[in-house]
C-alpha cells in the first residue's frame, strides 16, 4: 500500500490539490450561477445530507487505490464520499465550454459534479476523485446539481463494467443515497415526480475535457489556454511536455496527434462491444480518450446500426451506433480549432484530423478481425473488407442479438450450414436457420435470408480453414474480443426498479458479474425480453436525470 493511504486508514481518502495550486480560480466565493472569466475552476461546497448511505462500492477500484473492504464501510469513506467531509480537501467546479449536437453553447462546467482533489493510487499514480450529484455550482445554470438513484446506478455500473471490459474509462468507486428526494422529469413531458436522489464517487486520472480548452480559445483568453495546456501536459502526457518546455507548437502537435489516437481506440472499443454514448457532446470528450459521463447511454440488444438512446437525439440521431466514428473525428476538428492559437499551423492539424478517419478505418478492421477469430491485428488484411461489410446488413435484417451471436459463432460448426454429400439443401437450410433462430428478435427468419447466411458463413467457414490460427485459437481469441456479457440496459433497469424499493441485492448481482464479462454468465445470458423493448429506461433516455 503505498503510504500515503496506509498511515491514513481512519479517514480512508486524503487529498492533494495540485490542480487548484496550478491553476487560476475564480475569485468570486459565491456559488450563484454566472459566466466566470479567466479561471479554470471556481470553490465551491458540497452540499450536507441529513443521512446519507453506502449503497455499494468498486472492490477493484477500492484495491487500486491502496484501500480495504474495512476502510470503506468506516463512517470516515461514507463522509467522504458524501461529500461530507473528505481531508485536505478544497472542492471546487471546472469551467468549460462544448459544442452540443453540434452547436456551440458557450459555458458549461461542471453542473453537478465536484471534484475533491487527488489521491494516490497503489500504483503511484494520482488519481482524481469526483462527486456526481452532490448539489448545484456556479454553472449549473438552471438545474440543482443533484442526481437521481436511476442514472447514478447507470453510471456506477456501467462505468466499472466497461473497465472490466477493457475500454479505456472514467471509474465509479462509490455509490450513495442521499437521503434527499429530488424532482424530475424524466422525458420532459411536464410530470415531474420526486425521486430518491443519490452520490456517485468518479474516479479518473483527469476529468478534463475538450471543452476545458474550447472556452478559453472562443474567449480569446490566451493565458488561461496556455496555462491549462501546460498543466494538462505536466501532469498527463510527461514525455511531450518535456518537448513542450523547448518547442511549444511541435509539442502541441505530438499532443493533438494522441489525443485523436487515444480517441480512436476508445471509439473502435464502444464499437466490439455495441455501446451507444448516446451524447457525444465535445464537453463529454476526455482528454485522454476516456469514456466520460455516462448519461442517455445505452448497449445494443438487437442489432440496429441506427440507434441512438438519447430521445433529445431520435430526430437527429447524430449519436447513433454507426455515427461515433464520424462524431469523433468532427469532435477532435474543434479541440483542433482550440489548440490552432498556440500552434498556428492550420495544415497539420488538418492533416492529423484528415487520418482520423483513416486510423479508425485500419483500428476498426483489425478489430472485426478479432471479432471473427480469423486474425491478430497484425494480420488483420488476410479478412477481406466484402466479408465485413456482408456482415452488418445480415446482422440488421436477421435482427440479431450482437452479443449472443458473436458468442455462439465461437462455436459454431459452420460447415453443417454447407450442402454437401451428407447434407441435403433442406437439411442445411434448416441448420442454419435452427442456429440462427434463438440468436434473432425476429418470430421467424425467411428462407431468402437464410440463403444469404449461408452464403456468408460459407465464406466465413472457408476463411477460417486458411487462418494461421488453429480452431481452438480462433474460439480463443473470439472469446476474449467478444463479451459473454454487458450490462444491457433493462438488466440495470431491473436493478433500478428493485432499489427504489429497497431492494438493493439486483445491484450486487450486476456489481458480481462485470467482473468477469467474458466468462458465461446463465442468468444474465439472455436477449432482451419484449416487456423492455418500449419500457422507460431499457429502450430510450433522456438527458434529465
Amino acid at each position: 500500500t503505498h503510504p500515503l493511504l496506509r498511515s491514513h486508514v481512519i479517514t480512508a481518502l486524503t487529498f492533494s490539490r495540485h490542480f487548484q495550486a496550478a491553476l487560476p480560480a475564480d475569485p468570486m466565493p459565491q456559488n450563484s450561477c454566472r459566466q466566470v472569466e479567466g479561471a479554470c475552476y471556481s470553490y465551491v461546497q458540497p452540499l450536507r445530507f441529513s443521512s446519507p448511505v453506502l449503497l455499494a462500492y468498486s472492490q477493484a477500484l477500492v484495491e487500486d487505490l491502496g484501500l480495504s473492504g474495512a476502510d470503506c464501510r468506516s463512517p470516515a469513506f461514507l463522509a467522504a464520499v458524501s461529500g461530507q467531509d473528505a481531508p485536505g480537501a478544497a472542492p471546487y467546479a471546472m469551467c468549460y465550454g462544448g459544442h452540443q449536437f453540434g452547436q456551440w453553447a458557450g459555458q458549461l462546467g461542471d453542473g453537478r459534479a465536484i471534484n475533491l482533489g487527488e489521491v494516490v493510487a497503489a500504483s503511484g499514480r494520482e488519481q482524481q476523485v469526483q462527486l456526481k450529484g452532490a448539489g448545484p455550482t456556479p454553472y449549473s445554470r438552471r438545474a440543482d446539481g443533484f442526481a437521481v438513484l436511476r442514472s447514478s446506478v447507470r453510471e456506477f455500473l456501467c462505468s466499472e463494467a466497461m473497465h472490466h471490459l477493457g475500454v479505456p474509462t472514467t471509474r465509479a468507486l462509490s455509490l450513495v443515497l442521499s437521503g434527499e428526494q429530488v424532482e424530475r422529469d424524466m422525458f420532459y413531458s411536464g410530470n415531474p415526480q420526486l425521486e430518491p436522489g443519490a452520490i456517485v464517487a468518479r474516479v479518473a486520472p483527469s476529468f478534463i475535457r475538450f471543452g476545458n480548452f474550447e472556452i478559453f480559445a472562443a474567449r480569446g483568453d490566451m493565458a488561461t489556454l496556455e496555462s491549462l495546456t501546460a498543466y494538462v501536459l505536466r501532469n498527463d502526457y510527461p514525455d511531450i511536455y518535456k518537448i513542450y518546455l523547448q518547442d511549444k507548437p511541435a509539442a502541441l502537435l505530438r499532443f493533438f496527434e494522441e489525443v485523436c489516437a487515444r480517441t480512436c481506440e476508445m471509439i473502435v472499443h464502444w464499437m466490439r462491444i455495441g455501446f451507444v454514448h448516446g451524447v457525444m457532446n465535445t464537453d463529454n470528450m476526455s482528454i485522454l480518450g476516456l469514456t466520460i459521463d455516462y448519461g442517455p447511454y445505452g448497449w445494443l440488444d438487437n442489432f440496429d446500426p441506427t440507434w441512438t438512446p438519447n430521445t433529445t437525439d431520435a430526430q437527429q440521431g447524430r449519436y447513433r451506433f454507426e455515427n461515433q466514428a464520424a462524431v469523433a473525428q468532427w469532435n477532435v476538428l474543434q479541440l483542433a480549432n482550440a489548440l490552432y492559437p498556440m500552434i498556428q499551423s492550420a495544415s497539420a492539424l488538418e492533416n492529423t484530423v484528415r487520418q482520423f478517419k483513416t486510423n479508425y478505418e485500419k483500428q476498426w478492421h483489425a478489430m472485426m478481425a478479432k471479432k471473427l477469430g480469423l486474425a491478430l491485428p497484425e494480420n488483420a488484411a488476410f479478412v477481406p473488407q466484402e466479408m465485413l461489410a456482408n456482415l452488418e446488413p445480415l446482422l440488421r435484417d436477421a435482427d440479431m442479438d450482437m452479443t449472443l451471436f458473436y458468442r455462439a459463432l465461437a462455436e459454431c460448426d459452420c460447415a453443417a450450414f454447407d450442402c454437401s454429400d451428407d447434407v441435403s439443401d433442406e437439411g442445411a437450410a434448416k441448420a442454419c436457420a435452427d442456429f440462427l433462430q434463438p440468436l434473432s428478435y425476429h418470430t421467424s427468419l425467411t428462407p431468402e435470408l437464410i440463403a444469404r447466411w449461408q452464403a456468408w458463413l460459407r465464406s466465413y467457414q472457408s476463411l477460417r480453414q486458411t487462418s494461421a490460427l488453429s480452431n481452438d485459437e480462433q474460439r480463443a481469441l473470439m472469446n476474449a474480443t467478444n463479451p459473454a456479457f454487458i450490462p444491457r440496459n433493462f438488466l440495470v433497469q431491473e436493478a433500478i426498479d428493485a432499489a427504489h424499493v429497497g431492494d438493493y441485492s439486483g445491484i450486487e448481482k450486476l456489481q458480481h458479474a462485470i467482473l468477469t464479462p467474458y466468462e458465461p454468465h446463465p442468468e444474465f445470458t439472455q436477449k432482451r425480453p419484449d416487456w423492455a423493448l418500449n419500457k422507460a429506461g431499457c429502450s430510450m433516455l433522456s438527458c434529465s436525470s
